[in-house]
């Protein structure tokens, strides 16, 4: 444990970071109303390192004018804090701060115990904010010692709305010259990404290196104790790489020489609680079916930065398919509503919008339809969508056509997802 001056020091570093960012420029994200500053529950603000989860606190915190203190678990300097030491740290805090009664603890979650020490601020009338990089290891404490406590907020990095609103591209107009720039931002956020601080850098491969490098380190390998970490980040690396991919262990263990495929499976795991992938499992009525023909998305395109011929040909139609993919969850998933991948021997759907276990709609994506051979190929997957689910709302996103044809009877939309997250963007 640190001595109080050395602690002092820290914090008080941290509260001048914050007066720094009260002069910055904020987007206003969905996520914000969500948080609600006078619940006797905690607001635990979750998602993948560097998704602006603290910049979103802040800015409903600095809105509302409360007086609040700060501690970011994240700096080095606090690395060996331990649970019994989180009293010392009120301390310095009131000493720093004065009287306040919002709490606001960012990255908290390494910390083993911390839900106790939130569990007695609570008990004694605080306001806490949490915010927080690991799926599970928040919501089984979560779960075990703050059950209904709690109120749990997934953020994801910026979607093409959120960016064109700090980019202020306008998002209404349909002039020529309004949709060239709103199509330019979209390719630029297609090769880019939504990670918000990538649209104040210049050089991003950099930042994108070092970001997957300390999820990795930080997040899973320090936290679950991996032992293997050159196969682990060999098979993170390899992911990210090939993504969107169907897993299979068998075959992935193969690849990398590993003898466990339970292994694989953990490491796999790990990721996907840290936000570095998203999971999509297989429409199927069989359980064990949809797990073990999982697929898997980056939680962002900007992960997808480090494969070879990153930009050309089918890696675009790759890029379009995981936008599509999150700007589903972003906005079906807290509706309730479950998204799924269909296929059989004929073919595949994208995606199958499901909620009461009725498919609502079926989506396909490609890039480039101007084949007939491609164009036919991602119709017949609406189809085969159709004759499996019986759903009649059949979409085709692609770069750009806009469009409507019938096939057998029935109605295709064809739309440019430039246009299409955008409307899902306000919808949220």
């Amino acid at each position: 444990m640190l001595d109080k001056r050395n602690l002092e020091q820290i914090l008080s570093d941290q509260q001048e970071e914050l007066e720094i960012r009260r002069g910055e420029t904020l987007c206003h994200r969905p996520e914000e109303a969500q948080i609600d500053l006078d619940s006797t529950q905690a607001q635990v603000v979750i998602g993948v390192r560097r998704s602006g989860k603290s910049t979103l606190c802040f800015q409903a915190l600095e809105k509302v004018g409360v007086k609040y203190a700060y501690v970011d678990f994240d700096d080095e300097r606090l690395t060996n804090i331990q649970a019994e030491d989180l009293n010392d740290v009120l301390e310095v805090l009131y000493k720093i701060y004065g009287d306040f009664n919002y709490l606001f603890l960012d990255e908290i979650q390494n910390i083993e115990g911390w839900h106790l020490f939130v569990n007695r601020m609570l008990r004694r009338r605080m306001h806490v904010i949490v915010t927080g990089s690991n799926a599970k290891l928040l919501s089984s404490d979560l779960a075990t010692h703050l059950s209904g406590r709690c109120k749990e907020i997934p953020l994801f990095p910026f979607s093409f709305y959120e960016y064109c609103l700090m980019k202020e591209v306008d998002t209404e107009g349909m002039t020529t010259k309004v949709q060239a720039f709103r199509r330019a931002a979209f390719d630029h956020y297609l090769k880019q990404g939504g990670f918000p601080e990538l649209l104040v850098i210049g050089e991003h491969q950099n930042y994108v290196k070092n970001l997957v490098s300390n999820i990795l380190q930080r997040d899973i390998e320090q936290r679950f104790k991996i032992t293997y970490q050159a196969i682990f980040e060999q098979l993170a690396h390899h992911l990210l790489n090939v993504a969107p991919l169907i897993v299979s262990s068998s075959e992935l263990s193969v690849t990398l020489g590993v003898k466990s495929e339970h292994t694989i499976r953990n490491y796999i795991g790990y990721m996907k609680q840290a936000y570095l992938l998203l999971g999509l499992q297989k429409y199927s009525a069989k359980s064990k079916m949809r797990i073990t023909q999982e697929k898997v998305y980056p939680i962002d395109v900007a992960l997808m930065d480090q494969r070879d011929n990153a930009l050309v040909g089918e890696n675009l139609g790759w890029r379009l398919e995981t936008i599509v993919y999150l700007q589903l969850v972003r906005t079906y998933k807290p509706q309730g509503y479950d998204i799924y991948y269909l296929s059989d021997r004929s073919g595949e759907c994208d995606f199958v919008v499901c909620k009461n276990n009725q498919v609502k709609q079926a989506i396909q994506v490609s890039y480039d339809i101007s084949s007939p051979k491609t164009r036919k190929r991602e119709i017949e997957g609406l189809l085969l969508a159709h004759r499996k689910t019986q759903c009649t709302d059949l979409l085709l996103l692609t770069d750009h056509e806009y469009n409507q044809v019938t096939e057998k009877g029935l109605d295709i939309k064809i739309r440019p997802v430039y246009d299409w997250v955008v409307e899902m963007g306000k919808r949220k």
